[in-house]
């Protein structure tokens, strides 16, 4: 079971839950995003056609609300998990040592090392390891927690290679140019884990000078 593809160092309060809270109060006034959109208004559809970065913006931006998606119904599966499973981690006592919290078979075997006059500690701690690890996997196979897992890392790489391919990509117009930008603040007000800190704010603000310029 430690071995599990599926084996995790899951904890009752993720990650995640904090990132999301953390974008929520970081990401530019959806406004000026609404504005970027709205800049096709000042191109004809023959400048438009003819700037790649639109069309990849356009794909960039169908794709990131997937992501957004998936990320929030990770983030109720895993709340949902924390709710109907216990945490992975278990608290283990050595003679003579204070309790250490323990997630896998291998931190247990750090722990204890060579002592010989653990074993039935040892033994103990790694069937209930297991059985926490095959609650867990139970529980997260019925709600497709996995499943879900995977299609949001494709939806991850697929955005990011779009951001990639956009950042090597010339703009033809001005909409090209602050959807660029458009692009690159909605990602990193949503994932980055200091979306407040440099270069964040600065890119946000070139973002609405220029659609701003532009309107």
């Amino acid at each position: 079971m430690a071995d599990s593809d599926h084996s995790m160092k899951f904890a009752c309060v993720t990650r995640r839950v904090a990132l999301w809270g953390a974008a929520a109060t970081a990401i530019a006034p959806r406004d000026a995003f609404a504005q970027a959109r709205d800049l096709s208004s000042v191109h004809s559809s023959a400048s438009l056609r003819a700037d790649p970065v639109i069309s990849l913006w356009r794909d960039w931006e169908a794709v990131h609300e997937r992501v957004q998606r998936l990320s929030k119904r990770m983030q109720e599966l895993e709340i949902e998990l924390a709710e109907r499973t216990d945490c992975l981690g278990m608290r283990v006592t050595l003679p003579g040592e204070g309790p250490v919290l323990v997630y896998s078979h291998e931190a247990l075997d750090r722990l204890v090392s060579d002592r010989t006059d653990v074993d039935e500690i040892r033994r103990k701690a790694a069937a209930e390891l297991d059985e926490r690890q095959a609650r867990f996997e139970a529980v997260a196979d019925d709600v497709e927690y996995f499943s879900t897992m995977k299609a949001e890392q494709a939806a991850f790489k697929q955005a990011e290679a779009l951001l990639d391919t956009m950042a090597t990509t010339q703009a033809a117009s001005l909409a090209g140019v602050a959807n660029k930008l458009e692009a690159v603040s909605r990602w990193g007000a949503a994932w980055d884990e200091h979306p407040k800190e440099f270069p964040w704010p600065q890119i946000r603000s070139a973002h609405q000078d220029l659609v701003r310029l532009a309107l």
